[in-house]
């Protein structure tokens, strides 16, 4: 009687635990614990220069426009007809793609912009140089080769395709070789080189530490060099 009752009692019982069996079954497994998200931070070209400047020349590159806006007014005012005749030169959008020059000899000649100070030109031409444009690694290297202040410094990408960054110091005397960026911050040089026409190049330094708005170098190559 008691075996037959247990028996009757676990068969019984098997409708239930089936049922149960279903509803755990229909209940979804927790979902595992995400991890937490991951900042990744944009690697650009213009971090390798970035790394490298100094805030004051940081500072330089981003007002650009405003250097030029301001020393072409000023020169403009009483020099329309030479800002005019530059062309290309001193047009502030003259900016063409593939700014990478090839290294070699280049006639180079200044023309500054607009004055720091209540004295001095407005608009100022300078006799031709030459000036040198290396390939140190995987940097262009620009050194002006003759007179009295001898800019020299790196060229940088940027992640404008239609510039690259100079970062360099000046010269003086009979120096034989520039300073390093960065030893001596009065004679650090910062500015944007660009292609304007075939074969024909600038470096243009806003904000100089000369007294002018705007220093624009032109470069062309030596006749007897290799065209670019």
């Amino acid at each position: 009687m008691v075996l037959r009752l247990k028996h009757r009692i676990s068969i019984a019982a098997l409708p239930a635990l089936m049922g149960l069996a279903a509803l755990s079954a229909c209940v979804p497994a927790p979902a595992p614990k995400s991890a937490p998200p991951v900042a990744v931070e944009e690697v650009t070209k213009a971090k390798a220069w970035q790394g490298i400047a100094s805030l004051a020349d940081k500072s330089r590159i981003d007002r650009s426009s405003i250097a030029w806006a301001q020393g072409l007014a000023e020169a403009k005012r009483a020099h329309a007809k030479e800002v005019a005749d530059e062309g290309d030169l001193l047009k502030p959008n003259a900016a063409l793609p593939r700014p990478a020059p090839t290294p070699g000899s280049y006639r180079c000649r200044l023309v500054t912009l607009g004055r720091d100070s209540k004295k001095g030109p407005t608009f100022e031409r300078f006799k031709p140089f030459f000036c040198y444009i290396g390939l140190e690694g995987d940097l262009f290297t620009i050194v002006k080769q003759t007179g009295s202040q001898r800019p020299a410094g790196r060229l940088w990408e940027d992640d404008s395709p239609n510039r690259l960054v100079f970062l360099g110091t000046l010269a003086l005397g009979n120096e034989e070789e520039a300073r390093a960026y960065g030893d001596d911050p009065k004679r650090d040089m910062a500015g944007l080189f660009e292609r304007i026409a075939p074969f024909r190049w600038r470096l243009v330094i806003p904000f100089p530490q000369d007294g002018s708005k705007l220093e624009v170098f032109e470069l062309t190559p030596v006749a007897d060099q290799p065209a670019p």
